[in-house]
């Protein structure tokens, strides 16, 4: 089926003045870019003329980091994004026991944030007993690197006063050392998580149904899985296999099991198959800076000491590295603080230091840095040295701008998601939005990067803003580079995958402060439509 496309604004993203009247697509890639009437001339009787009317049409968006398996199980959880206070996490746990007639088994729910409750502390278990004692629940903050069990839940995963914080993660403890039922970071998270997860109920492939409706929402075609153990990617390739996936989904193997799940799954290694490629491995190297948990190398505002903390040893991080270049692997990392960042790139830089050919090999993997949240000029200029990409979760300047300031100051706060820096030292940075942490809502992101506005409409750091196109950059072309995907994805070229997006105006034309409002009309996937906003 072609397809020819005229009469609107066209951004092919390969250079700001592009300005082409038309697009051909033809079996599911792009056929033409340019003059109207020479691509009138290449259409056959059967080509479908498309009038954008005035509207743009642009490559679609890359997701350059965010957990799709993750998403996925969440439509099935109580949603507390919303709440305010202790209260409001209370009728809305118990609305959801109401509307899924929960008796027994177990109660799962996401997104609160203690930085925007009343109280401005998490909860505890005593909150949650008041929902149900005998119910397991547990509530996941929406960073993702926090919870809070009940004490059904406690019990059930043998957590008491005698239970040691494991290295890289905490309980929250009453005066007696008894558990108040708040839980810090992966290591301490994971047994409560795997209890909670493996008794929920769940229609797997329906969760993922609705996971890509939201990407595709959001002009998403391009979608990561970036922590994926075997058990969530066997899952994945069931989906895979039984044709469930109508975007790519590219997923980040957990380092520590990668070779385990590569072996089951070998025709998967850097390629498709049912839309679904291994793209790599990922590690994580702290927590969350909102949460207070991420490594940094200076202690947070008001401590004399507290820096956050490392959730890997120097010994690990290097044997991760060492590994992934061996088996000419990506390997991703989760570093919030900069201190994290150092132990990433301090690990690459002893890989290479003494064997030149090491360092094209690492530049060929083109490593990645997932969040960068506080990382500073001289590790930006390692990662350039290293061909490392920075994926920046840009939004956190709006998110939690505000909360950064507060825990950072005023000048460590204020230089968050430095892209305006990355770009100055030559680097092919791209935007997330982590999902489920916050929606996949690129343009939202876009905005962000050329504002840098808090929630409370403060400035935060405008010398790192950066242009509409290089932010558009962070979306597409720039994201397809972070997959080795450049030759296929983020531009208008003839000879691409028709992946495209159809928007209700021109970003580039739009005044900055309304570039959130931008609406995604039409999403299509190598030629054809799967999403198409209702009028």
């Amino acid at each position: 089926m072609e397809k020819l496309y005229y009469n609107g604004d066209i951004i092919t993203m390969r250079k700001e003045n592009d300005a082409p009247e038309a697009v051909l697509v033809s079996k599911g890639r792009i056929a033409f870019v340019g003059d109207l009437k020479e691509a009138k001339q290449r259409c056959t009787a059967e080509t479908e003329l498309v009038d954008l009317q005035g509207k743009t049409l642009m490559p679609s968006f890359i997701d350059a980091h965010g957990h799709i398996t993750m998403l996925a199980q969440y439509t099935a959880f109580a949603n507390l994004g919303k709440c305010t206070d202790f209260q409001q996490l209370e009728k809305t746990l118990l609305a959801y026991q109401k509307e899924k007639d929960i008796q027994d088994g177990v109660m799962i729910a996401y997104g609160y944030d203690h930085n925007f409750l009343a109280e401005q502390k998490h909860p505890t278990k005593a909150v949650l007993d008041r929902v149900s004692a005998e119910i397991p629940i547990c509530i996941l903050h929406t960073s993702g690197h926090m919870c809070v069990a009940n004490s059904a839940l406690l019990e059930a995963c043998g957590i008491t006063e005698d239970t040691p914080d494991p290295e890289g993660g905490k309980f929250g403890r009453e005066e007696n050392g008894e558990p108040n039922g708040y839980i810090e970071e992966v290591p301490a998270m994971t047994k409560v998580l795997m209890f909670m997860f493996s008794r929920a109920a769940a229609d797997f492939e329906k969760q993922m149904e609705l996971a890509q409706n939201t990407y595709l929402k959001y002009g998403i075609t391009t979608v990561q899985d970036g922590a994926v153990n075997p058990s969530a990617f066997q899952k994945l390739a069931a989906v895979a296999e039984a044709g469930g996936f109508c975007l790519d989904v590219i997923a980040y193997l957990m380092a520590d099991e990668a070779n385990q799940t590569v072996e089951a799954y070998p025709a998967y290694e850097n390629q498709y198959c049912g839309r679904l490629k291994i793209g790599g491995e990922k590690i994580i190297l702290d927590g969350s800076p909102q949460g207070r948990s991420a490594w940094l190398s200076k202690p947070y505002e008001g401590e004399e000491t507290y820096c956050g903390y490392p959730a890997c040893t120097d010994g690990q991080v290097k044997q991760w590295v060492e590994n992934s270049i061996k088996a000419k692997r990506q390997l991703l990392a989760h570093c919030n603080g900069d201190a994290a960042s150092q132990q990433y790139l301090d690990a690459f830089s002893q890989a290479v230091s003494d064997m030149p050919e090491k360092l094209e090999q690492v530049q060929a993997l083109r490593p990645v840095m997932i969040h960068c949240q506080t990382v500073r000029e001289d590790q930006l200029e390692e990662m350039s040295r290293l061909g490392m990409i920075p994926s920046i979760f840009v939004a956190h300047t709006w998110y939690w701008g505000d909360v950064h300031l507060k825990n950072l100051g005023p000048v460590r706060g204020s230089q968050i998601s430095p892209v305006k820096s990355a770009l100055q030292h030559g680097l092919v940075y791209n935007f997330h939005q982590d999902p489920p942490v916050v929606e996949p809502d690129m343009l939202h992101t876009v905005w962000c990067a050329v504002n840098r506005i808090t929630r409370t409409g403060q400035p935060i750091g405008q010398e790192q803003c950066i242009s509409v196109f290089e932010a558009l950059k962070g979306i597409t072309i720039h994201g397809a580079y972070a997959y080795h995907e450049e030759d296929r994805k983020g531009t208008l070229e003839a000879g691409k995958l028709a992946d495209l997006v159809v928007l209700d105006r021109n970003p580039l034309k739009t005044d900055k402060m309304q570039i959130r409002d931008i609406q995604v009309l039409e999403t299509v996937k190598e030629g054809k439509t799967l999403y198409r906003k209702e009028e």
